[in-house]
């Protein structure tokens, strides 16, 4: 079966305020099909180590309400075609949450330094997690201090 993979990138730096969740980065399923996540990315720009830890989470997101673009800055960019055949992807992205979306669900969690803090995470084959239609994903970040971050997500429809 051909495949066509897509990319959502925040496209700019997403202020964190101090001990308040934020949801960076998010993508929602067209109502004909899910997605299936197969790549993680996010990297701060934090510099001193006094600047604590970051909770970074990655959640299954119902979006029962504040779907990308309520209370978010829509992506015109992206989501971008990285591979496959060329077909009208059906995805809304966005950044920057103004107000949490819901109904998330945590299915990973990691603390990680903003002072070079950076993770790269390829799912393994057969591992990747994958949501139902209308549905998707969020990445949500819950900082020590004001720090920024810039993150990406890898997908396939299915």
């Amino acid at each position: 079966m051909a495949k066509a993979g897509y990319t959502a990138v925040t496209g700019a730096n997403v202020s964190l305020t101090a001990s308040t969740a934020k949801s960076v980065l998010g993508i929602k399923s067209g109502s004909a099909f899910g997605l299936d996540l197969k790549k993680i990315w996010w990297g701060f720009t934090g510099t001193t180590p006094s600047e604590g830890t970051v909770l970074c989470e990655l959640c299954y997101c119902t979006f029962a309400t504040n779907s990308p673009g309520t209370n978010s800055t829509s992506l015109t960019t992206s989501p971008a075609q990285a591979y496959g055949r060329a077909i009208t992807h059906g995805v809304t992205a966005a950044r920057n949450w103004t107000a949490e979306p819901t109904v998330l669900t945590v299915l990973a969690e990691i603390p990680l330094t903003p002072a070079g803090g950076l993770l790269l995470y390829d799912s393994p084959l057969g591992d990747s997690p994958d949501c139902a239609p209308d549905q998707g994903f969020v990445l949500r970040f819950t900082s020590a201090s004001s720090v920024s971050v810039r993150a990406t997500m890898w997908f396939e429809r299915c």
